[in-house]
């Protein structure tokens, strides 16, 4: 490793201990510029690693393949709920649908477009805004992740059931409903997988912490987990939740991918993003999806 990826690599480490706990800014800064040697360079750094909700999408908006809105519907226990959802102009009479849940900073553009990558697939994409009970998605990434680490979780996941049921009962749609989920969005569809029972066919969860390895023998979903290499945090609860889902009976395909880091998927974050593990865990993704929710 060289002297540039080690930097790189501890300052990815301070970031995610910042993103993914309680630390405030100020005392998070105040660590990388101890690490990076001034301010300025710190700021770059922080540039680097962050994901830039500014960045090009991998399919525009208004790709011609493709239509997209927001969209809303009734949530658990009546509340409301919004989205957004890409539907392909070309599809089978009636396609599937794919929840898209999304990082612990909320609706960002980048889960909107993992959406269309969906639509473009085939499938009906919704990425849902778990943020919509209290208002939606701040558009500082701090309060969103306040925000989310505030959210009742028990509530969080009976929404999420809410709308694979929605889904599942839709009458343009066929009735199979799959979830792919990033980092906190990995862990819902970890949990969905857990609550929704025989309504969702096939989870995805890309560097999701698991439920209790207890948890296991509810799931009734096939389930593909794809891991970051260097993710220590999230990779400690990985091999029981594997061990216990085998146990259990449950179809499960786990991937790791050797030297990415949290996050490889998401193009908008420079230094984590890994073009070769992103693509290739898609294309596993995709082909997962096509098995599992076609007619």
């Amino acid at each position: 490793m060289t002297e540039d990826d080690d930097l790189r690599a501890r300052a990815i480490a301070l970031y995610d201990r910042f993103t993914h706990g309680s630390q405030d800014r100020r005392a998070f800064m105040a660590d990388m510029t101890r690490l990076a040697g001034s301010a300025a360079a710190a700021q770059m750094l922080v540039g680097a690693i962050a994901a830039d909700p500014a960045a090009a999408a991998l399919i525009a908006e208004d790709d011609k393949r493709l239509t997209a809105r927001m969209v809303h519907w009734k949530g658990a226990e009546g509340r409301q709920l919004f989205g957004y959802m890409a539907i392909p102009k070309k599809h089978a009479k009636k396609p599937a649908a794919v929840l898209v849940v999304h990082e612990n900073r909320g609706l960002q553009p980048y889960t909107k477009d993992v959406a269309r990558r969906l639509a473009v697939a085939g499938f009906v994409g919704l990425a849902v805004d778990f943020l919509a009970p209290e208002g939606g998605t701040p558009q500082d990434e701090d309060k969103a992740r306040t925000m989310i680490g505030a959210l009742d979780l028990g509530k969080a996941t009976a929404d999420g059931v809410a709308t694979i049921d929605w889904l599942a009962a839709h009458p343009l749609l066929n009735g199979k409903v799959g979830v792919v989920g990033f980092c906190w969005g990995g862990a819902m569809a970890n949990r969905l997988a857990v609550a929704a029972g025989p309504a969702l066919s096939a989870a995805c969860a890309y560097y999701g912490p698991p439920p209790p390895p207890s948890e296991a023998a509810k799931v009734r979903a096939a389930l593909m987990l794809h891991y970051a290499g260097t993710d220590e945090r999230v990779n400690a609860g990985a091999g029981p939740w594997v061990s216990a889902l085998q146990a259990a009976g449950a179809s499960v395909q786990r991937y790791d991918y050797p030297g990415t880091q949290h996050a490889f998927h998401n193009d908008t974050s420079v230094a984590r993003f890994d073009a070769a593990a992103a693509q290739l865990s898609w294309d596993r993704t995709i082909a997962f999806f096509n098995e599992g929710l076609r007619p």
